[in-house]
């Protein structure tokens, strides 16, 4: 019995090692060309395409979301998911948040359901962790501008496509190509690289080429460029004034470089651009002069061309959900997102094909594309994921730390009067202030005042958040005035429909008082670099682009000489500093 229970133990660490080798083994490459898509079509793209009923054609168009969190089996939930997939046939999902194993094992659940393969997406600008808690988190596209760095742009591809491929996922809604020239642009700023549109395809092409030659789709959007606007598409129609001269040289460049990268997919803008197509509030996701005449025969782009949400405001203010639906396919989308109205929306199409208004060959096309793209993806063959093998494909050590040093590289330092930075005496009293925005995020700044604390014992603190009272403002200075040094953190989030990205106007004024006292100052956005037209009298300012954990990190190390600084700024800050500016500080 002893000799036999010594077998099995052993037998147990081969095994053990076996997993642990081969679970860390990379999703098999594949590399999604454009070629590939248009030329040598799989043969189960026809076979499948023979055995479609119209109803599941149409379905096949239609992309639904869901939640990767746990759902009972008798679900209200689970019942909307099981009728989504088993009687509409839609062609895909798209993940909005959740966990690692309930999203796995949801997808697989839904792929069993599945007559075709489903082509799962998600928005996952920021890598895997964008969605997935768990998985890898990554500064945001205008923090690889400041870095500037195109091999971190391709790590940041790589990992995002392998985490995401272990889980199901096998699209990505990213990169933003957008040309963020607009200081006020509420929805894209951080989320674009930066202003200079040869930078923007340089981090773009790179992070595309990291997802697709692992297995995970990108997607540039959002096309024809979303930069220069304030205002936001998902409450708004807005409207690019820009003439055809500026377009071909800022907005459509990023596209073009793309598409020469062999990008597989494109996404529109809910935008009006009338240098494009003149027809009054009309956007382009509709507008078969943009995706047809430019973006298909200019452009010579043949990948897959998915909406934005058909759910925003751009859309829905002035279309109902059939006719969105109807102008968009005649546009020359493929994939229609998150229908309003998925029924309208189905019935409506069909009318449309049996009346003759949309021909049945214009839906095949689409859906040719769309199921090319599922078999160059391997899904015919192999549509479920190992659950056993997450825990060796997911935030793994050597992810985290390519994410720290994305981090750590975009920090930008913009002003440093009187050299306050690095802070060489950690016994002084420090001052440290996180204000955000935001209602209910008051305690925003809470991993960035942790690591104040951490290397200076005299250190206070002070929360604020947008519901937070004059009065409580008002004792902030007075706290201000028993320190030596104060470090101010400002959050802004980027929010679909929040309409601005600025500061709350009593934060401001408390930095302006706080400027005048006379004391060193240091200021770090952990938002939008913009945030320096405000308060252009304070010393020191720095930029981290965003307000995860690792970034307020890395900004606390820059602030006490314990990383280089590097970054530079990838935007203009108007009428101050140019873009590509950046104080360069080496540890000693």
């Amino acid at each position: 019995m002893l000799r036999l229970a010594q077998s099995f133990i052993f037998l147990g660490i081969i095994l053990f090692f076996l997993i642990l080798f081969f679970g860390c083994q990379p999703t098999a490459m594949i590399k999604l060309t454009a070629e590939e898509a248009m030329t040598k079509i799989h043969p189960w793209v026809e076979k499948t395409l023979r055995q479609l009923t119209l109803d599941e054609k149409i379905g096949q168009l239609l992309f639904v979301s869901i939640s990767g969190r746990f759902f009972p089996a008798d679900s209200d939930e689970m019942a909307r998911l099981r009728y989504l997939v088993k009687e509409k046939k839609v062609g895909g999902v798209i993940i909005f948040g959740g966990e690692v194993y309930e999203t796995a094992i949801l997808l697989n659940q839904l792929q069993k359901w599945a007559k075709v393969p489903l082509l799962v997406a998600s928005d996952l600008e920021r890598g895997t962790g964008n969605q997935i808690n768990g998985a890898t988190v990554f500064p945001p596209l205008m923090a690889l501008g400041a870095a500037d760095s195109a091999e971190l742009a391709y790590e940041m591809g790589r990992i995002t496509a392998l985490e995401a491929r272990a889980i199901g996922i096998h699209q990505t809604y990213a990169p933003v190509v957008d040309v963020n020239i607009n200081p006020d642009n509420p929805i894209i700023n951080t989320r674009s690289v930066g202003e200079d549109p040869e930078l923007v395809s340089r981090i773009a092409i790179n992070f595309i080429r990291g997802c697709q030659e692992n297995g995970l789709i990108a997607t540039a959007k959002h096309f024809p460029g979303h930069g220069d606007t304030d205002l936001d598409s998902h409450t708004l129609l807005p409207v690019i004034t820009a003439n055809l001269e500026r377009l071909e040289k800022v907005e459509l460049l990023p596209f073009k470089r793309a598409i020469e990268a062999s990008v597989k997919a494109i996404m529109t803008a809910h935008l009006h651009v009338p240098a494009l197509d003149s027809t009054p509030g009309l956007p382009a996701t509709l507008s078969p002069l943009i995706l047809c005449e430019l973006l298909r025969n200019k452009l010579n782009f043949q990948g897959i061309i998915v909406t934005d949400a058909m759910t925003m405001g751009g859309i829905t203010k002035s279309f109902s959900p059939a006719e969105a639906a109807l102008r968009a396919i005649k546009a020359g989308v493929d994939c229609l997102l998150l229908p309003p109205d998925i029924e309208a929306v189905a019935s409506a199409l069909k009318e449309a094909v049996n009346s003759g208004e949309i021909s049945l060959s214009r839906i095949e096309t689409s859906l040719r594309r769309l199921l090319q793209v599922k078999a160059l993806l391997g899904l015919p063959e192999k549509k479920l994921v190992d659950i056993n093998l997450l825990p060796f494909r997911i935030g793994l050590k050597d992810y985290q730390l390519v994410a720290s040093k994305a981090f750590e590289k975009a920090i930008t330092l913009v002003k440093n009067e009187g050299s306050i930075i690095p802070l060489q005496e950690k016994e002084k009293k420090i001052f440290t202030l996180s204000l955000s925005s935001d209602p209910g995020d008051y305690y925003a700044g809470r991993q960035f005042i942790r690591e104040i604390e951490k290397r200076c014992s005299q250190t206070t603190s002070f929360y604020a958040d947008a519901d937070t009272g004059i009065e409580n403002l008002a004792l902030a200075q007075k706290m201000a005035a028993d320190a030596d040094v104060l470090i101010v953190g400002l959050f802004s989030t980027l929010r679909a429909g929040k309409g601005s990205v600025g500061l709350e106007t009593n934060h401001i004024n408390l930095v302006k008082e706080l400027a005048s006292i006379n004391k060193p100052l240091i200021v770090i956005s952990f938002g939008s670099p913009y945030f320096l037209r405000n308060f252009p009298e304070i010393p020191v300012y720095i930029c981290a682009y965003r307000q995860a954990p690792q970034a307020q990190t890395a900004a606390v190390q820059a602030i006490f000489g314990e990383i280089d600084i590097e970054g530079k700024l990838p935007v203009s800050l108007p009428n101050l500093f140019s873009a590509g500016h950046g104080i360069r500080i080496k540890r000693k």
